[in-house]
């Protein structure tokens, strides 16, 4: 099964709409997971028809910094956990990855997920794209479509999680004009 992921969209401050590209690249997915920094809910709904979706509320989606409060929605919650393919998947926004050492990581998701025990987290918040696994869960940020690596709007990045019999799998995708191609990660960077 194929999962759609995307972060911090920042609808309607990046644009009037999430890039078309982006919903089209998740047409055929069987689910998809905002890991907040949505602004609009709407982005939810219109990503909601493509494949169920679940997304976790942002910082960006509280209020902060003049924005509207998100109010309440059946697919917004400050954190999901999922069974997909046989995995336990949990979305949230903020993860200190990689920024701490391991032993903070772990406790991050005791505080997001309940000491629930996950093989899979997707978390957004930095803009930047990242994979990585952390006590034998896979962390996966899937950076941003609109603000990448929080530079000027352009197109940016979203991902995909595949499960097959049982095993994960993550990439992070680049959107462009004609559509979407693997993320060349010989260029990436952190900004900081």
């Amino acid at each position: 099964m194929r999962i759609g992921l995307v972060s911090d969209t920042h609808i309607p401050e990046a644009g009037p709409e999430l890039w078309p590209e982006a919903y089209e690249a998740f047409e055929g997915c069987e689910a998809i997971l905002h890991a907040g920094d949505i602004y609009d809910i709407s982005v939810v709904d219109r990503l909601n028809q493509i494949a169920p979706t679940w997304a976790a509320r942002g910082n960006g989606d509280d209020g902060s910094s003049g924005r509207l409060v998100q109010p309440d929605h059946p697919l917004l919650a400050s954190s999901w956990v999922h069974e997909f393919g046989g995995l336990s998947v949990g979305v949230t926004h903020h993860m200190p990855i990689p920024e701490l050492p391991s032993y903070g990581v772990i406790d991050a998701l005791g505080r997001h997920f309940g000491g629930q025990s996950l093989d899979v987290v997707v978390y957004g918040d930095t803009h930047v794209e990242h994979i990585t696994t952390i006590d034998g869960v896979l962390c996966i940020n899937p950076g941003s479509p609109t603000f990448p690596h929080n530079l000027s709007v352009q197109m940016g990045t979203i991902g995909f999680l595949d499960i097959n019999d049982g095993v994960a799998d993550a990439s992070v995708w680049r959107l462009t004009p004609n559509g979407i191609e693997p993320f060349d990660w010989d260029t990436w960077g952190r900004p900081w």
